[in-house]
């Protein structure tokens, strides 16, 4: 099982001014406190720090269960995060955690809040089951995207 960012790609279209999901520029702004995480980087974005402010839409294609929602980029190129230790911008008390199918969909009964320490466990239960393809990690407040776990 690993924690995935937002592929570099799109990330370093995004930094150099492409459009994000909605088609708007990203907003360029200052990190402010220490709740700004980088989606891409899996890291906290520094107080102080450039960071972009856009919607992303964390599937391959539009479709109904293909939700879009604001989400945080360094502002300048960083390198990608993820791995098999959970990262450091999963730093709230607690994540809504769901599983999707191959078809890019939720697999209904899959979804709950969960206390961040136990997310490695409840992802790996779901990836366990044959209908799960990836899981999210949602924020439990906002449901903002956060990262994806893969097998």
């Amino acid at each position: 099982m690993r924690y995935v960012a937002i592929p570099t790609p799109v990330v370093r279209a995004l930094q150099a001014g492409g459009r994000d999901a909605n088609g708007q520029l990203p907003e360029r702004k200052i990190a402010e406190g220490a709740g700004n995480p980088c989606r891409h980087c899996l890291k906290m974005i520094p107080e102080g720090a450039g960071m972009l402010v856009l919607a992303h839409r964390p599937f391959p294609a539009l479709q109904p269960y293909a939700e879009t929602g604001p989400i945080f980029l360094c502002a300048d190129p960083c390198k990608a995060g993820g791995g098999e230790a959970l990262p450091e911008i999963l730093a709230s008390p607690d994540y809504i955690v769901r599983g999707y199918g191959p078809d890019d969909r939720i697999v209904y009964g899959t979804g709950e809040v969960a206390p961040t320490p136990l997310i490695p466990a409840l992802a790996a239960t779901l990836l366990a089951d044959p209908r799960v393809a990836y899981v999210h990690v949602r924020s439990a407040r906002n449901n903002c995207y956060q990262c994806r776990i893969d097998r």
